[in-house]
Order: structure tokens, then sequence, then C-alpha cells
């Protein structure tokens, strides 16, 4: 029998294709991790990475936390799996309530998937499903926005912005549309938090609107603070005129916080620090701490109600996952959950926001940074790109910066900056010290 835990490398790496790896680049020289703990990861030769990135925007509580290692296992020695398709256990319901009083407004259901990109289909199908029970079925047309990242699905890369996720998988899905993205070098560069250019870019949808008609439209999907394509922080006063474009025009309004969710911006969420309140909101990630995969779609009460007519043995939405509601994935939840409570987690991220913005910004000026941009605890550096080589030199930083201890994540030749809660000063001081030093020594 194979040991459940490998420490060591694997005698062949060719076997596992890597998503979005240039698979025969890393295998030539491969970057494994061994275990980890806290704020570090442990590679498999025995050196340690501190981690800058909570893995892949995820670990929010910081690494193999006891209280949700004990949770899994006595959740997996108790019961392992059962449907919730026609039967049911305690667990989602239980869940589902508890993350209905952490929302505002009346985002009062909780639909659960099991990544965020499922969540995100799940929430592109909710909102055309119900204009279509409202007897507006012709609301079709999905709007999402240059250089959005909302997962792999089709739905997913179909109202995604960002070419390379694109270019390769056909036409997708017809009567997509996409606004204009809100990332000004020339006029937003260095800014600290919040741009106070480019509200008027979401006017753009009035002129979707124009072109296309609201009658047609069902929905409009935005991250609030985009993280994937390199930490796009919006403008003052955007997403409030997206609401009331919306509004205006009866056009559902879906916000992706699978990053910003669960004290990435010092808040539960993004609707809470910006005080827009969405129709739809998806979520992941953070929301088990990443230990066991789970994904969730929020619902206002005006939208699960449209769906609960009809005959009462009628499956009102024929849409679901095997793993939907996990017994597993729920008990992580929940402890992952009294993490944040017990520990104030979101409002430590809150307190120490000021202290990692200075510090980030502390790297205007060394070579090649063309931009810094910050918002809670997440930070992107934007490089300037060597000529015709895009990403590579974002690429070599990422390559030096973990030969030196430190885990960071690129876009392009952006590198994002998003840590663990649990970070203390002295850890930022750490990241900042560590990404100067190859920022400096960058071809």
């Amino acid at each position: 029998m194979q040991d459940l835990v490998t420490s060591s490398i694997p005698d062949s790496l060719d076997a596992f294709w890597m998503p979005f790896t240039a698979n025969r680049q890393f295998k030539s020289q491969p970057r494994l991790m061994a275990s980890a703990k806290g704020m570090y990861y442990t590679t498999v030769d025995d050196r340690q990475v501190l981690d800058g990135t909570a893995g892949l925007w995820c670990v929010n509580a910081g690494h193999c936390r006891e209280k949700i290692i004990a949770a899994i296992q006595t959740q997996a020695a108790t019961l392992d799996f059962a449907p919730t398709f026609q039967m049911g256990h305690p667990a989602p319901f239980a869940l589902a309530d508890r993350l209905a009083k952490m929302l505002p407004g009346d985002l009062n259901h909780v639909f659960f998937a099991n990544s965020g990109s499922e969540a995100v289909d799940s929430a592109l199908k909710i909102a055309l499903a119900y204009h279509r029970v409202r007897g507006e079925g012709s609301r079709t047309r999905l709007i999402g926005r240059e250089r959005g990242y909302h997962g792999v699905g089709f739905g997913g890369i179909s109202v995604g912005g960002i070419a390379p996720n694109r270019k390769s998988f056909g036409s997708l899905l017809p009567g997509v549309d996409h606004l204009p993205h809100t990332h000004n070098l020339e006029r937003n560069a260095f800014t600290r938090g919040q741009p106070q250019w480019g509200a008027h870019l979401a006017d753009e949808l009035e002129r979707l609107v124009t072109l296309h008609d609201a009658s047609t439209i069902a929905a409009v999907i935005v991250e609030p603070v985009a993280g994937s394509t390199g930490v796009l922080v919006p403008p003052q006063g955007y997403l409030e005129r997206l609401r009331s474009i919306c509004d205006r025009h009866g056009i559902l309004l879906i916000f992706d916080e699978v990053i910003t969710g669960f004290g990435r911006l010092g808040k539960g969420f993004a609707t809470d620090y910006f005080g827009v309140i969405p129709d739809l909101m998806t979520v992941a990630k953070g929301i088990t701490n990443a230990a066991v995969p789970m994904g969730a779609v929020f619902v206002r009460d005006g939208i699960y109600d449209a769906f609960m007519h009809g005959a009462e043995n009628a499956i009102e939405l024929s849409h679901g996952y095997t793993y939907s509601g996990h017994p597993l994935a729920c008990a992580a939840a929940q402890a992952t959950l009294d993490i944040y409570e017990e520990e104030g987690l979101f409002d430590r991220a809150n307190s120490l926001s000021s202290y990692w913005e200075d510090a980030v910004h502390s790297l205007e000026g060394l070579p090649h940074v063309i931009d810094i941009r910050n918002l809670g605890l997440v930070a992107g550096i934007e490089l300037e790109s060597i000529p015709n080589q895009v990403g590579s030199r974002a690429y070599d930083c990422l390559v030096r910066c973990f030969e030196n201890g430190l885990l960071v994540r690129t876009a392009g030749d952006i590198i994002a900056l998003s840590p663990p809660l649990i970070i203390e000063k002295q850890h930022i001081d750490q990241i900042v010290e560590m990404l100067g030093l190859v920022l400096k020594d960058l071809a």
C-alpha cells in the first residue's frame, strides 16, 4: 500500500497534468511542498517557505489548524457521505443557516457547490432560470468584465475576460458581452486603496443596455476586487453605480467573492466593505480554509422565493452536484468559521491593513516596478514587461522568491500577495524585505 502522505520527490512527475502550469518547465525543476503549519510551508528538501499568498488565496486562517483537522477526522468517522438529492443530513442545513446570518440584507439562502468555478456556473444558471420562472425568458444575456476571472467552467470562462483562459475553447456561451476593466496606470498608478478615477466606467453598462435592450440581459457578474488578473481595486463609487444601473433595468448583479470572501479585505465580505449588496454572491476558498473543497452561492429571498411554486413534489431547480453539502466540507467550514470568530481574524486583517499598505508601497522606486495597489490584506506589484516576453520577468521573480523562502503569485507581470490573516507584522516585514531583494536583482 502506498503511503498516504508523500514527503519526498516521486519517482516520476509525468502522469500528473498540472493545472495552470508550464508543465515541462516545472517538471525540469520542481517546487514541491511536503508539509505546512501556520504561516509556513516546508519543502521536500526541508526548507521553510513563508506563505505570502495563503496557498492560492484560500488558507485564510493559516495552515493545518488543529480544530479543522479534528472536525474533519470526527466527521469522516461518523458520516463519510450522504446524498443531498431528495435526501439530506443535518450539516449543510446548519452551515447554511450560520452563513446566511453572516451576510447583510436578505442574502438568506445558500446553494452549495465544490469550488469557485462550480459556484459561478451555479449562480449564472440560477440567474437565467430566475428570469424564466418569472415569465421573462428573453433575459438570456450575461455580462462579464474584461480581465475578470470567474473560474474555468464554460460559464465562468465565457463571462470571464482573461484571453489565455478563453482562446483555446471555441466560441463559448453565446450572448455574452463584457464591460471594460478599470485598470489605468496613467491615472491610478501607486494608488493606496480605491482609486478616485474610474467610477464612470460602470456607465458602460448603460451602453450595453442600449445596444442589446434590457429585456435581453439576465445578469452582470464582477469580482468586487479582481484578484487573479493581478489585483484590480474598484474606483470609488464604481460598484455603487453598477448596482444602481442593474436596479434601474431589472438586471441581477452577481458578486464573485471567491477571493474577497471571509476576511480578505478586513470585513467578512466585500459586500460589507463596500456597502453594496448583490443579488447573488459566489464564495469558495476561505469557506473551509481550503482544507476540503467547497463553494457556495448566496441568494436573496426574492430570487429563492420565485422558484418555490407549483406542485410541492416538483424539483424547483434542476441543478446540483453529488458532493453539494458534503459532510466533511461542512465540518471543515464550521470549524473554520469558529476560528475566524474566536480569533477575530477579520478585525485582525482590518487592523493590519495600514501597516500592510505602508510596507508594500515601500517597494515603489525599485527596478521595474511600475505600479503598486492594495486593499485590505491583498496587494499587486506590477512590473514593466520585457519586450515580447510578457510574464517572464514576474515568473523569474516567483522562482527566485521561492528559492529564497517566499511564496508569491504571478499574473502576467504582476506579483500578487494575499497572506493568511494570522500574519504578524514581522511576517509582513519579511515578505517585503525578501521580495525587495529579489526585485533589486531582476534583469
